[in-house]
């Protein structure tokens, strides 16, 4: 994966992104105007999620661990969930980033602004606390986490041993989901993080920094998976994206990220 890093003009392009950054940033009119949509409402949201989602993982976590045996549980049902949870973070990160509008009713002002405020002030996350960071993945990880609860407390033991390989490999799935974002803000953190998490970067274990600048080049076409960035690379090769967006483009006549280049042309 290291050469996904160095594409051929890839640097240069960084660079001349890097040489422009003046126009984005906290003082830019459509990340001001995205910001103030931040509302209370939301905040509740979640804090609700938060809670909840790490009290399931307790719960879920100490069953696992009663449960244990180690023999069942291969690295490779782990290294399974985690690329599976990286290709979903791409899905959902590519969707939100290319399609639909900060206007639509319920979601737009809570799923989707994050992500157009996101592209001009790429920092904003790092300034974000950790509800905010991690409320909308918690909200997301609380049906499966809520059906694994729900087993552990109905089903019996005979039936908890068959299911415990399958078990691992989702909790694993949604351990990585419910950290997405974390793990995106860490991507963005370029002082004072600690060095566990630094080294988890370089290994490629969880999304590297560099890595992810790729994605940050305008028009932010490409490299979406921001778990662990393992996929990125092959999709590109493959032009996953463009193919998807074409298809989508053909059947709607909707333009990708139109709506994503509306607020980077705000200027005032």
């Amino acid at each position: 994966m290291a050469g996904a890093e160095n594409w051929p003009g890839q640097q240069l392009e960084l660079d001349e992104d890097e040489a422009s950054c003046c126009r984005w940033g906290a003082q830019h009119a459509g990340a001001r105007e995205l910001a103030a949509l931040y509302s209370p409402g939301k905040r509740l949201q979640e804090w609700c999620s938060v809670i909840l989602c790490f009290s399931l993982i307790a719960h879920n976590l100490v069953h696992l661990l009663l449960l244990a045996r180690w023999e069942d549980t291969p690295l490779v049902i782990l290294g399974v969930g985690a690329l599976i949870a990286d290709f979903l973070s791409g899905l959902v990160h590519w969707g939100a980033d290319t399609w639909g509008s900060v206007e639509l009713p319920i979601v737009g002002k809570a799923f989707i602004r994050p992500f157009r405020e996101h592209h001009i002030d790429p920092t904003a996350i790092t300034r974000h606390d950790f509800i905010e960071t991690n409320g909308d993945n918690c909200l997301v990880t609380l049906l499966p986490l809520l059906n694994m609860a729900y087993k552990f407390r109905t089903h019996s033991p005979e039936a908890l041993e068959q299911l415990y390989p399958w078990e691992c490999f989702v909790f694993c799935l949604i351990i990585f989901g419910t950290f997405t974002n974390q793990i995106h803000k860490w991507s963005h953190t370029y002082f004072g993080l600690p060095r566990w998490v630094t080294l988890l970067q370089d290994w490629h274990v969880i999304l590297p920094r560099k890595h992810h600048r790729i994605h940050h080049v305008s028009p932010h076409e490409t490299y979406f998976c921001i778990t662990t960035g393992w996929l990125n690379y092959p999709l590109e090769k493959i032009g996953f994206w463009r193919r998807l967006e074409d298809l989508i483009q053909g059947l709607t006549g909707e333009k990708p990220r139109a709506d994503d280049m509306k607020w980077a042309q705000k200027i005032k």
